[in-house]
Formats: C-alpha cells, sequence, structure tokens
C-alpha cells in the first residue's frame, strides 16, 4: 500500500471510488476530468492524497489551501472528499489521508483546518472528532448553483 499525492495517472482509479461517494452524482467524462485535473495539477494549493494498493486508488481525500487576510496572515485549510473503498473501511486508510492533508496545512502554517461532512454521516462525524475536529465550533452553510 502506498499513501502518497495522486497524480494524473490515477484519476480514473479515483473516479471510480468517488462513484461510492455519492451515488445520486453526475458522472463526468473522462475528457472533462482530465482538463480539470490539469487546473488542479498546475495550482500548488491544491492536493489530492491517496492510499493506492496495487494501483487502484482505494482511500481520498483533497486539501485546498487558502489565503488569509485575518489571524497574522495565516492560512486556511479545507479538507473534502474524504472517501475510503467499502471493503477498505476500519483498516486506519481514512485516518492517514487526513493526516497527510492536515500535515499539508501545518506546512502551509495555516492556522485551522474545516472539513464538511453530510449531516447524516454521524459515524464518520464521531470519527472526525477522534481526529481532532470540532463538530460544534462553526456552523457550515453551502449553496448548490444549478447551471
Amino acid at each position: 500500500m502506498e499513501f502518497r499525492r495522486l497524480t494524473a495517472s490515477d484519476l480514473p482509479s479515483l473516479l471510480e471510488l468517488y462513484r461510492q461517494l455519492d451515488a445520486d452524482d453526475a458522472e463526468s467524462t473522462m475528457e472533462h476530468s482530465m482538463e480539470a485535473w490539469k487546473e488542479i495539477e498546475r495550482n500548488p494549493d491544491i492536493r489530492y492524497f491517496g492510499a493506492v494498493d496495487s494501483g487502484r486508488v482505494v482511500s481520498s481525500c483533497y486539501a485546498v489551501y487558502i489565503p488569509n487576510l485575518t489571524r497574522g496572515n495565516r492560512g486556511i485549510c479545507f479538507i473534502e472528499n474524504v472517501i475510503t473503498d467499502k471493503e477498505y473501511r476500519k483498516q486506519g486508510l481514512a485516518s492517514r489521508m487526513i493526516d497527510m492533508a492536515v500535515s499539508f496545512a501545518k506546512e502551509r502554517h495555516c492556522y485551522k483546518v474545516i472539513l464538511q461532512s453530510g449531516m447524516s454521516r454521524t459515524e464518520a462525524h464521531r470519527f472526525y472528532e477522534s481526529k481532532g475536529f470540532n463538530g460544534t465550533s462553526k456552523k457550515a452553510f453551502d449553496m448548490r448553483l444549478e447551471d
């Protein structure tokens, strides 16, 4: 098992894993996903991390560094799409992914890390709290934009 930053060659496997993330999510074409990946790779403030078993991405998350004008100009890191393949759960892989993302945040001297999770994912919430995240300190809102 490798634990590393993902690359373009991992994209097909990552997209396959993402099918487990949200069954209602509209699939993108490989062509559109590759264009998005090129943009991701050009941005030094975005990192996709993965646990890769025999060439297959089996756990992943991504982290985005956001510069900040408060807190002594210390940035914020946003973690999203934490997922582990259902066949690989309960092995500590998501914990390693989050540790990699938090290390990225520390390298960037962030003052906090933000992680969002679906409201109904209570087991995941307990896991995030065990990793040191506070589920009661802030309230998050999102707005879904339709085309």
